[in-house]
């Protein structure tokens, strides 16, 4: 995570710049917008003024292309590393590099120092990427999974003898 001081965190630096990209992002495809193929709604993802809205990759998919970019982990300035990354979290990565420093985004000079610095800013965006597309949705499915074996085995459901040969929990 970036530090407090607002000359390096480019959220703190320029909150306005980034509520303006992302409302200048979502007015273009128009507000609530969703793919009408697979029902994608980050606005970055979306293609302004399709008709019917579609995103990224589904018209890639009817297009018969491949729905994977190479994602330039710490941006092209900084690093040579890049990893497939599917058009649409692409267009969301390469939009949270947009937060970082321009002197680090750039890196005209090539200094290592900002290529440290896009490679760490880089790393840990790929990090949350991954942490939200790969776990997330887990929690919500374990609360889900909970009240159905609630309904079906009542309260404590976990108690019970096929349960606890399982994980021991209910002992």
């Amino acid at each position: 995570m970036r530090s407090k001081n607002p000359n390096s965190d480019p959220i703190a630096a320029d909150p306005i710049a980034a509520a303006k990209r992302k409302s200048v992002a979502a007015r273009s495809v128009g507000i609530g917008n969703r793919c009408k193929v697979c029902g994608e709604t980050r606005p970055n993802a979306l293609i302004a003024r399709s008709e019917p809205m579609i995103c990224h990759e589904c018209r890639r998919r009817s297009e018969g292309r491949s729905i994977y970019d190479q994602h330039h982990v710490a941006g092209r300035a900084n690093h040579d590393c890049s990893i497939p990354v599917p058009v649409n979290d692409h267009r969301v990565l390469s939009g949270e590099q947009c937060k970082w420093p321009k002197a680090t985004r750039e890196n005209r000079d090539h200094s290592p120092l900002l290529a440290m610095a896009g490679c760490i800013s880089g790393f840990f965006d790929t990090i949350v990427y991954l942490l939200k597309k790969l776990l997330l949705w887990i929690p919500e499915f374990l609360e889900k999974l909970d009240t159905c074996l609630t309904s079906l085995y009542g309260p404590k459901w976990w108690t019970r003898r096929e349960f606890v040969e399982l994980t021991g929990w209910g002992s």
